[in-house]
């Protein structure tokens, strides 16, 4: 009998839950990811969180215990979005976006992008109802250092720095791989034609055709940049290197004997 055809893979499933599903797909319907979507590589579901409040004006958020200002999103809506959102996509990881969470990297991206898809859990107001983290299986994430006025800019940023590394999704296959955060580092300057621009000329090992000595270059400016522009990536990027070196050693001196 005739080997019968593999099924296709399921495409790379998005959930946002959001009290303002019209803020997406946005900036994710145009260009790479916008054709990518047209295409079916990827998919996306919004849900709209007032959907599950339980009382007659749909209310999603009260005001905090202990006293101060603003409002907070209430547990039980929260709980009840995320078992929808979660009997749907069991297998996705479910985020919620917050400036208490831990700042996303590349190496999570990665880790998403390889799995089913991903929810994403948006917040407004002062935030969430703790307890939502205490009973259900949520990552707590934030962007960066920085309070926006909810998730949903930070779950699109999220969002497209998955769908960039799908397959098919990029021209050049080097385009996910040489760049800032890939291997700690941040990536190397960049120079295009006209070689000449108010005075400033490309660097001539660019110029010179050498693989060898432009890759060398390339390698030099980016720690360099790194050093000087994070620290702190720096850091974590010379432990790393240090503690593969000493595995490395630790390695050969077990074959020797």
């Amino acid at each position: 009998m005739p080997d019968e055809a593999k099924p296709a893979a399921a495409p790379f499933a998005a959930t946002v839950l959001t009290l303002y599903p019209e803020m997406f797909p946005g900036p994710l319907g145009v260009s790479l990811a916008g054709r990518a979507l047209e295409r079916g590589d990827w998919t996306m579901e919004t849900v709209q969180i007032r959907d599950f409040a339980t009382d007659k004006h749909r209310t999603v958020d009260d005001t905090p215990a202990g006293g101060g200002a603003g409002m907070v999103l209430k547990a039980d809506v929260l709980g009840a979005a995320i078992d929808h959102a979660r009997a749907a996509q069991p297998d996705a990881p479910v985020l919620a976006m917050t400036p208490r969470g831990r700042s996303i990297t590349q190496a999570r991206i990665r880790e998403l992008v390889a799995g089913p898809g991903v929810t994403i859990l948006c917040g407004r107001f002062e935030g969430f109802d703790e307890r939502i983290f205490e009973a259900r299986d949520v990552e707590e994430v934030s962007l960066a250092d920085v309070v926006l006025s909810g998730g949903e800019p930070a779950a699109l940023a999220i969002l497209d720095a998955c769908i960039r590394l799908l397959p098919g999704v990029m021209g050049a296959a080097s385009s996910g791989t040489e760049e800032s955060f890939e291997e700690g580092l941040l990536e190397y300057p960049q120079y295009t034609r006209p070689q000449m621009w108010e005075g400033r000329t490309i660097p001539e090992v660019l110029r010179s055709g050498d693989h060898a000595k432009v890759a060398a270059w390339r390698k030099a400016a980016s720690e360099t940049d790194t050093r000087l522009r994070r620290p702190d990536l720096w850091e974590r990027h010379s432990d790393a290197r240090v503690q593969s070196a000493s595995g490395e050693r630790h390695e050969q001196k077990g074959t020797d004997q």
